[in-house]
């Protein structure tokens, strides 16, 4: 009986891990915040796009334009070119890359808000349309796992919780960072409140000041009439 029982928990043993690692793979799909598109680009128009990103958040990105011929070997054309400039909430530029077909990009943010890539393709007679792929990873989703999983030689359970465990940080930190911002639109709530509350005295106030120097114009003027 005891053996049994011993090998009953063993067989279990390998169906529990398999539904931990089924749960964490399912965690890190629905938190990881990443972004993957595909987009048209025509010469002499600009395509921006606009990531919300905290403060000391990692983030990657890398873009390329899609050959529009069917075989891989031909060259693109010198009309498929762009540029490409990733700028902080504050206007600081943190990437440019001047007519180029791909690139990459990686910063780790010093200033909270919305950060934005633009994409600007030069005008060309007729116009040129190019595809554009372009990934942008953020927080726990712009790690190389790859590497830190060669690095350290762990298994795939370590790697997929140690995933886990910065995913939980990563989620923490977001909490405080919403919070924050709850914080400064609540100050700002209350200010503009205040402010309304104060113009809205001064305009009664103004009104009944008026109000009352119309009632003793009017009453001068019939006396001066001999009206009352």
């Amino acid at each position: 009986m005891v053996e049994r029982k011993r090998s009953e928990r063993r067989g279990a043993t390998p169906r529990a891990c398999a539904s931990t690692l089924a749960l964490v793979s399912l965690l890190l799909v629905a938190v990881a915040p990443a972004r993957a598109l595909r987009f048209e680009l025509e010469s002499g128009h600009t395509k921006c796009i606009s990531e919300d990103i905290k403060l000391h958040a990692m983030s990657v990105g890398k873009y390329s334009i899609a050959n529009p011929s069917e075989s891989d070997s031909i060259p693109l054309p010198d009309s498929h070119r762009v540029t490409v400039r990733v700028t902080s909430p504050y206007g600081n530029s943190i990437h440019y890359a001047d007519q180029v077909d791909s690139g990459n990009f990686a910063f780790t943010s010093n200033e909270a808000g919305d950060y934005l890539v633009c994409f600007w393709a030069h005008d060309h007679k007729p116009p040129v349309k190019m595809a554009v792929e372009f990934e942008w990873r953020t927080g726990v989703a712009a790690k190389d796992w790859t590497n830190v999983a060669k690095k350290g030689q762990i298994e795939v359970m370590e790697l997929e919780l140690k995933k886990l465990e910065d995913t939980i940080k990563s989620i923490h930190d977001e909490m405080f960072y919403l919070r924050e911002r709850e914080e400064q639109m609540q100050d700002m709530n209350r200010s503009t409140n205040s402010r309304m509350a104060w113009l809205s005295f001064l305009s009664l106030a103004v009104c009944l000041s008026v109000a009352g120097l119309q009632l003793w114009y009017l009453k001068t003027f019939f006396e001066r009439k001999k009206l009352l």
